[in-house]
């Protein structure tokens, strides 16, 4: 069996999932299996697939109808064999050493789970690294303070904490009974929960990942569902919430998360491909900040330590001047 299951979702990756695979292959930790779970695609990443399985019993292939990268991943989850998890994206990478570094950490601590920095990686090529969190070994108290808080209710002020799962090496044990759901803000919620069972997290420096910054991600897209996708998340958020008793923690937190995804919905309504009118977008804008929870939100938090932009946004919210925030957004966009 092996000791390290890395589960790779792939949609339409033909053009950058080799080097996905060969950063696998070429691990100083041999020890591992690669799940690929083909969501669906209509280019070459299903041949590609099987044949990196033919080429390495180490590599095992899913085809599945197209469900969505959440789909995926649980796929993935429900076929693993190792004792602890990595995710892998389709288009990312990891560092020759990553495996070795991030299972030596748990091993050398008696840590459930090992973290690490990474690179963030243009289309250009450049990189520059971002820290997970200092070295050490953080314990329950500290991982509540340094994770779960952050990931519950601290959304706004930057440096916001970034609930990217490829991060770390997980606990299968920790991770019975736990699944991905959507498409978006997914991650926050499935490290918001594993975090809340996680007792003991050993966290290096080094940059382990190659993350791509990709302009054609969903977050630089208009999504036309996403108030139905954020009142989902602030859903499940509330049963996390109840089920392991954060109240308590962070007593703001369904403000602090209102406004942060408000802030995200506008800049949604603004965002390339969005079918409206600027009169159309600017009373989606006075609709949802009209809803109970967002002018709760409003009245409530004066948004602190937010970027620039964002600040001046959140301003002309709370001021109610939704034509100069229109306008402000046509300017931005040249729309």
């Amino acid at each position: 069996m092996p000791l390290i299951s890395v589960i790779v979702p792939v949609y339409q990756a033909q053009a950058l999932l080799e080097a996905c695979v060969d950063s696998v292959r070429a691990q100083t930790f041999s020890d591992w299996e690669l799940l690929l779970v083909d969501d669906g695609s209509t280019d070459g990443s299903p041949a590609l697939c099987d044949r990196f399985a033919a080429a390495d019993r180490r590599i095992r292939v899913f085809h599945q109808k197209n469900g969505g990268v959440s789909a995926a991943r649980n796929t993935g989850l429900s076929h693993i064999r190792a004792g602890a998890v990595a995710f892998l994206d389709a288009d990312d990478a990891l560092e020759p050493r990553a495996l070795e570094i991030l299972w030596q950490l748990r091993k050398t601590h008696g840590a459930d789970t090992a973290g690490c920095a990474h690179f963030n990686v243009t289309p250009e090529g450049s990189a520059s690294q971002e820290l997970l969190l200092p070295q050490g070994v953080y314990h329950s108290a500290a991982i509540k303070e340094r994770i779960v808080v952050p990931l519950l209710g601290q959304r706004l002020a930057q440096p916001v904490f970034n609930g990217f799962i490829w991060r770390y090496l997980f606990s299968a044990e920790l991770l019975e009974g736990m699944r991905f759901e959507g498409a978006y803000l997914e991650d926050e919620l499935f490290l918001l929960e594993y975090f809340c069972r996680a007792q003991c997290l050993a966290v290096t420096e080094e940059p382990l990942y190659r993350y791509l910054l990709n302009p054609t991600s969903a977050t630089h897209r208009f999504m036309p569902d996403l108030n139905r996708v954020f009142a989902r998340y602030m859903e499940r958020k509330e049963c996390l919430a109840r089920r392991f008793d954060l109240e308590g923690l962070c007593p703001t937190w369904r403000d602090n998360s209102n406004w942060a995804g408000l802030l995200i919905a506008v800049g949604n309504e603004f965002a390339p491909g969005s079918p409206k009118t600027m009169v159309q977008r600017k009373e989606a804008i006075r609709a949802l900040c009209a809803r109970p929870e967002m002018a709760r939100a409003i009245r409530s938090l004066r948004p602190a330590g937010l970027g620039r932009r964002k600040q001046l946004v959140a301003a002309l919210i709370r001021g109610g001047h939704f034509t100069l925030l229109t306008l402000l957004y046509r300017l931005k966009n040249h729309l």
